[in-house]
């Protein structure tokens, strides 16, 4: 039987050959790629497709969360299992509502994360059993579209746009990033700002870090 191809994201790179060593060493368990950020993880599945995709909530680039709506789209056949430092509920809802297998905890990971890749092998959702001893279980979601995640007004792109913002990403750095022009950077910032109802970058990046698109300040 073939081995079970993973790509592994995550901004760590130490915590990410940790974990690719433990994938690697279970047995029918390959990485088969590695992704740094978001951006990186979209253009790796360009050319290679694995069976699953771990990646962390928080990403430079683009979140997570993102990346799995797009790999949604995309590769729809592709199961997606988050492996995050967050507890709270929140993430949890918007990690589901992508569509993904498994939400574990990295605080878990070991055992536990070979534990979820078997559970949703067999079609099954894992939970971090400790993200389930700190949530009420009437709170957390059985699944996408089991409970609505938080709404945000912004389109995906211009969440793209947002989290490079409040990377201190220059207009003409997020077009080469994007593949879009200074122009269309320029009218995705003012939509941003219009729709938040802000007008200086101050308070872009204070609500990008308080809706979890970066940990920059």
């Amino acid at each position: 039987m073939p081995p079970y191809r993973i790509i592994l994201a995550d901004d760590h790179a130490m915590l990410r050959e940790g974990i690719a060593n433990l994938i690697n060493a279970a047995k029918g368990l390959q990485i088969v790629g590695e992704a740094s950020d978001g951006l990186m993880l979209l253009k790796l599945l360009n050319h290679t497709t694995p069976d699953m995709v771990i990646m962390d909530v928080s990403m430079p680039g683009l979140r997570g969360i993102e990346a799995a709506q797009e790999i949604r789209k995309t590769y729809p056949g592709v199961a997606i299992l988050f492996l995050s430092m967050h507890k709270k509920k929140e993430y949890l809802h918007l990690a589901l509502a992508t569509g993904a297998k498994g939400y574990v905890l990295k605080e878990d990971s070991g055992s536990e994360l070979i534990q979820a890749i078997a559970a949703i092998r067999k079609g099954k959702t894992y939970l971090s059993p400790l993200f389930m001893q700190d949530v009420p279980a009437d709170l957390i979601p059985t699944g996408p579209g089991s409970d609505h995640p938080p709404y945000e007004p912004l389109t995906a792109r211009e969440k793209q746009v947002l989290q490079l913002i409040a990377e201190g990403k220059t207009s003409k750095e997020i077009g080469a990033l994007l593949f879009i022009s200074v122009h269309t950077v320029h009218s995705h910032r003012k939509n941003i700002k219009n729709k938040l109802d802000v007008r200086k970058n101050a308070d872009l990046i204070r609500y990008a870090m308080e809706k979890g698109y970066t940990d920059q300040w």
